[in-house]
């Protein structure tokens, strides 16, 4: 079991009183004690704890005191000893949450009760919160976030496929993360304490390709200087991935069905080959199908790597996991960030269903990134999201969008409305969109993209 931690506010110190003896006395606990309001603050901001004893001896009052402290940290249990007790602060201590108060007179006698009770509770409280938040988390997997049928079907996959040694095919829009499919592969099967090796087949150019794969001898060609060992040696007792392999050029493709086929490599400008026990797990978001149709990839590679395949679903059809995701990128990216925000509002999370997502899950993250970023509010709203997103979400909505303000259920007939509404209204106030939007009750970066979904611009109803 973890030592609980205690943390102890006497400007005092720690041999003020007898603190150390009660701790030893109860069980084996950490304690930190700081002798100013404003270091204890600086702690609690860095760590948890799971009790507080505070001592008001000289500067604020003990209800003053406790007040700041429970500010920094609402849940933390904690015991107010006062050297001037009295009914009223004890109330108001008492009132406020303070798990007791306690005549400085009468610590000796009372505080290892009182540390013992709080404990107790505080260890309750933290064994319920475990239990709420096994219930309440979404599903996980590896590094995937979601619980959508499609993505369980995909986590059933791979665990099926992990044990084995057949390679695999994994498939998928761009940002749909393929890469994560390849490492829970790896990660579940018996190569795990060997190297995963990724390669981007479309990022290396195709003059390097076959060296960057497959390694060369000193002297195989101008600027060969060394041997080098090639990124399939490299994975030998692991996993390679290959991602975009849709990309690999033809020659390419033949010499690496060979090394698939016997699991042997030869480096440029070598006379011998090299065996590799090696397992590879290929990606691509091109359409490998027909692609061998129009000769453009070798059929017997593909059947080579497409012995497993394992599609990934688009976000834009995931479901609420795409909300799960969302929270997930906004909470993580506040605390990165060292912003205060505490999430996205309704109205974000019905925008973020309504759009199509063709960068998945990777334009997602970049969306509730900007949307932390630039938010002033305690909660990032509709204007804080890229304006391509809001405006192709307002015209993708219908009637299974939800309630999502100006984006739910719009039909045609309030389309129409819409659009004579803002062109009045901005010939009104000739084109000063700033006025326009003070007149309707708008934030100005919504009417802009309102006037952007509809096709009016500012400037024409200047005179």
């Amino acid at each position: 079991m973890l030592q609980p931690r205690i943390l102890i506010v006497d400007s005092h110190g720690a041999n003020a009183l007898p603190y150390a003896r009660l701790s030893a006395r109860l069980q084996p606990m950490e304690v930190r004690v700081e002798t100013s309001l404003e270091r204890a603050l600086a702690t609690l901001s860095r760590d948890s704890w799971d009790l507080g004893v505070v001592t008001a001896r000289s500067g604020p009052t003990a209800d003053v005191l406790y007040s700041a402290l429970r500010k920094a940290d609402p849940q933390l249990p904690m015991v107010v000893i006062d050297p001037r007790p009295g009914v009223d602060t004890a109330r108001s201590c008492l009132q406020a949450g303070a798990g007791d108060y306690l005549d400085i007179a009468r610590v000796e006698t009372d505080l290892e009760d009182a540390l013992v009770r709080l404990l107790t509770v505080s260890r309750h409280k933290a064994a319920e919160e475990v239990l709420r938040r096994a219930v309440e988390r979404p599903y996980t997997y590896a590094e995937f976030l979601g619980e959508s049928p499609a993505m369980r079907q995909v986590y059933s996959v791979i665990d099926r496929v992990a044990a084995s040694s057949v390679d695999v095919l994994v498939t998928g829009e761009t940002g749909t993360g393929k890469e994560l499919v390849a490492r829970a592969i790896h990660a579940r099967s018996r190569r795990n304490t060997g190297p995963f090796v990724p390669v981007d087949c479309g990022a290396i150019p195709d003059a390097l390709m076959e060296s960057e794969l497959f390694g060369h001898e000193r002297g195989a060609f101008t600027g060969a200087d060394a041997r080098r060992m090639g990124l399939v040696e490299f994975a030998d007792g692991g996993t390679l991935f290959l991602d975009e392999v849709g990309e690999l050029p033809l020659p390419l493709q033949a010499k690496l069905l060979r090394v698939l086929q016997e699991r042997r490599v030869r480096r440029v400008g070598a006379r011998q080959e090299n065996a590799v026990d090696v397992r590879v797990v290929a990606a691509t978001s091109r359409n490998l199908d027909q692609m061998v149709e129009r000769g453009e990839f070798r059929r017997d590679l593909f059947y080579r790597i497409n012995v497993v395949r394992i599609e990934l679903p688009p976000l834009r059809t995931r479901g609420d996991d795409i909300g799960l995701l969302a929270e997930f990128f906004a909470n993580k990216a506040a605390q990165e960030m060292g912003r205060p925000v505490g999430g996205l509002s309704t109205d974000v999370y019905q925008v973020l269903r309504s759009y199509h997502w063709p960068g998945n899950v990777r334009e997602l993250q970049n969306a509730v990134r900007r949307a932390i970023t630039m938010t002033r509010e305690p909660t990032a709203g509709v204007d804080d999201l890229p304006d391509e997103v809001v405006a192709a979400a307002g015209r993708a909505s219908g009637p299974e969008a939800g309630a999502a303000g100006f984006f739910a259920q719009r039909t045609e007939h309030v389309s129409r409305f819409e659009k004579q509404y803002l062109t009045d209204l901005l010939a009104r106030h000739l084109g000063d969109v700033s006025a326009a939007a003070r007149e309707a009750r708008l934030p100005r970066g919504t009417l802009y993209r309102l006037m952007k979904g509809h096709g009016l611009d500012g400037a024409s109803f200047r005179k």
